[in-house]
């Protein structure tokens, strides 16, 4: 019932919003019109902290569901599925290795630090806006414009550096609103890019030697749960953000749906490392077969195959038939 009425909400929500996009465009105007005159969202740093604020959230949130909820867990339900003994029937608390919020400030600071030193080093380039605005927001003078200089996020430009302007603190933001559609296209297609991206790299750390040792640690549990979403090396938190990135630039995002993909971005990540079998698994909502979910990369974890693709199964469908591998690479 709740998986029925979740599908009917999200597909009046998306149906609507691509067929009929006069019916959201003033409330859209409104939001955009706000956020972009608020000083908060123009800083540079604003989608680090953005995407900091919504993994806390949705990770603490499903801390919280993991330890209360242990029927809930995959290892619990492989348990009961076995003859116990009277040890294995107690109700499980804490997996093993998760710390505390205030243990984990060492692993904060890695993943915000290096995501900081671009936004305050680095020019942001959005789509819609003109490349005058985005050299003013770097200390450039507009009116000097060299071939040196590109609006495209594939051409980095370092904000230009002086003491009365030391810091890349600010960012230049389109000036009209997106319509629903064009909001509901950018984030569908980014999701889809980041999923095949990520599947290719995901795929060279389990493959290349030197990238599996970087990689060995996320797999270093006793037991899937939340707090696993983070346990990476630098280089793997770099390529995963600068990979999501990509795949909302190459498309020409506009930063409204930057901003909207964020906590879809976090939660279904957060999800496919939670170790449950939540009742409102997105894999539950998306038509069958299309949603990766959280049980597929349990067993990646736990069997260290199948399951490269984050968010849906098409690209490990795809190398399954493509090298013959057997039916459980391609289903879990």
């Amino acid at each position: 019932m709740l998986i029925t009425e979740i599908r009917a909400a999200l597909g009046t929500l998306l149906l609507t919003a691509l067929a009929f996009p006069s019916l959201y465009q003033p409330l859209l105007t409104w939001v955009w019109d706000e956020l972009r005159d608020t000083r908060f969202y123009r800083w540079s740093t604003f989608e680090t902290l953005w995407t900091v604020f919504w993994y806390a959230a949705i990770e603490v949130s499903l801390t919280v569901v993991f330890m209360n909820n242990p029927g809930w867990r995959f290892t619990v339900q492989e348990r009961e599925k076995r003859p116990t003994s009277g040890d294995e029937v107690k109700t499980p608390g804490r997996a093993k290795g998760m710390k505390r919020p205030s243990r984990r400030l060492k692993e904060i600071a890695t993943y915000i630090a290096p995501l900081l030193l671009m936004d305050l080093t680095m020019i942001k380039k959005f789509a819609d806006v003109p490349l005058e605005s985005m050299l003013h927001s770097g200390n450039y003078d507009p009116a000097v414009l060299t071939t040196k200089h590109h609006s495209t996020f594939l051409v980095p430009t370092l904000h230009n550096m002086t003491a009365s302007s030391p810091l890349q603190t600010q960012r230049a933001l389109p000036i009209g609103a997106p319509s629903s559609r064009r909001l509901v296209l950018e984030l569908l297609t980014s999701l889809v890019i980041y999923d095949a991206l990520f599947f290719l790299f995901h795929l060279a750390l389990h493959t290349i030697p030197p990238f599996r040792r970087l990689h060995a640690p996320h797999h270093r549990h006793a037991e899937i749960n939340p707090q696993i979403t983070n346990q990476l090396h630098i280089v793997e938190r770099l390529g995963l953000v600068l990979l999501a990135n990509f795949s909302l630039n190459i498309i020409g995002s506009h930063v409204l749906t930057r901003t909207l993909f964020v906590p879809v971005f976090v939660w279904l990540l957060v999800e496919i490392h939670s170790g449950m079998d939540l009742p409102w698994g997105y894999e539950k909502i998306l038509p069958q077969g299309w949603g990766a979910g959280a049980r597929r990369h349990m067993m990646h974890h736990t069997r260290t195959e199948g399951g490269l693709a984050p968010y849906f199964t098409w690209c490990d469908r795809a190398l399954a038939v493509a090298s013959g591998w057997s039916g459980t690479l391609a289903d879990g």
